[in-house]
């Protein structure tokens, strides 16, 4: 995941959670390596299907308690939580590795290696979105899980497998598989992007951060090469040659209000970040533009 800052949480924010240490790998009759079926349970090898999986985190259990996806928060994206298993480490100047995804709020990398039915979660990232509530309380947990040594269990049950990935001292994410076609991707033309964060930094020193509140961005790119939107206080538009997986953007012509000073402040940011050539990157629902020097936006397919 290109330039996120490590992930780095003071114990008084997450009092209580144990520190992340090897697991054992004891695999019993039955266990997690035998491909048994059980009362219509069957138990798959994990290292076999993780890595071909797009997985929808459904719970995690800390010291007996259950926290679930919170599906009914409509404020987040959470319909579009999703963990995939990459195995590999992530390029010299990128903080976090391909594996990860999002659990509703802010985007996840990590460097995963899997050997059976052990998973090594490494070089932990993301991005730094404030979402407040259940979301934010359920990402806190998942993070503080997603990381170090872990036990991995598949599980098939009516054609769906659910993994459980549990540490030595017995907390444990359950996630399951997807099992709902993606959403089609987007064109990066003719769709309106909603600006979401601002990135600052390259490697492990980037940033993310959330645009002011009362900013609300947006660009569309114009098969006829050029960009329209607004900026967080006033409307913009330009030209914007895409090719080869960059956009060239020409002058930008914008209108002249006045807003409140955090707005003004995103806002001559992201004219900055559109000032030249930028590198694109489309995964899903996101788009990712960077600057040269670091500086970027992340922007959802509306």
């Amino acid at each position: 995941m290109k330039r996120t800052t490590r992930v780095k949480y003071a114990a008084a924010a997450l009092a209580g959670t144990a520190v992340l240490a090897a697991c054992g790998t004891d695999s019993g009759k039955g266990g997690a390596g035998s491909g048994s079926v059980s009362d219509g349970e069957k138990t798959s090898k994990a290292g076999d299907v993780i890595a071909d999986t797009r997985w929808v985190p459904r719970k995690v259990t800390v010291d007996g308690k259950e926290y679930t996806l919170p599906t009914e928060d409509t404020k987040f994206p959470v319909d579009e939580a999703y963990i995939t298993f990459k195995p590999g480490t992530a390029k010299p100047d990128e903080g976090g590795g391909q594996s990860g995804g999002t659990v509703g709020c802010n985007h996840i990398g990590a460097d995963v290696e899997i050997d059976g039915d052990t998973v090594k979660v490494g070089d932990l990232a993301m991005t730094q979105m404030a979402c407040q509530g259940p979301v934010q309380e359920f990402e806190n947990q998942f993070v503080a899980l997603f990381e170090g040594t872990l036990k991995a269990a598949v599980k098939e049950r009516d054609g769906v497998r659910t993994l459980t990935l549990t540490r030595n001292d017995g907390d444990s994410i359950t996630l399951v598989e997807n099992t709902v076609k993606d959403k089609d991707k987007p064109a990066l033309k003719g769709t309106k992007w909603t600006v979401e964060s601002l990135l600052s930094g390259k490697g492990d020193d980037g940033t993310a951060r959330s645009l002011p509140k009362g900013a609300k961005a947006h660009l569309t790119f114009a098969e006829d090469g050029t960009v329209s939107g607004n900026l967080g206080c006033n409307n913009i538009r330009g030209k914007a040659a895409v090719k080869d997986g960059t956009i060239e953007f020409g002058p930008l012509s914008t209108t002249r209000m006045l807003c409140e000073g955090p707005v003004m402040k995103a806002e001559r940011e992201m004219i900055d970040i559109l000032a030249g050539k930028v590198s694109y990157q489309q995964k899903d629902q996101e788009l990712t533009l960077t600057a040269d020097s670091g500086e970027g936006l992340v922007a959802r397919a509306e």
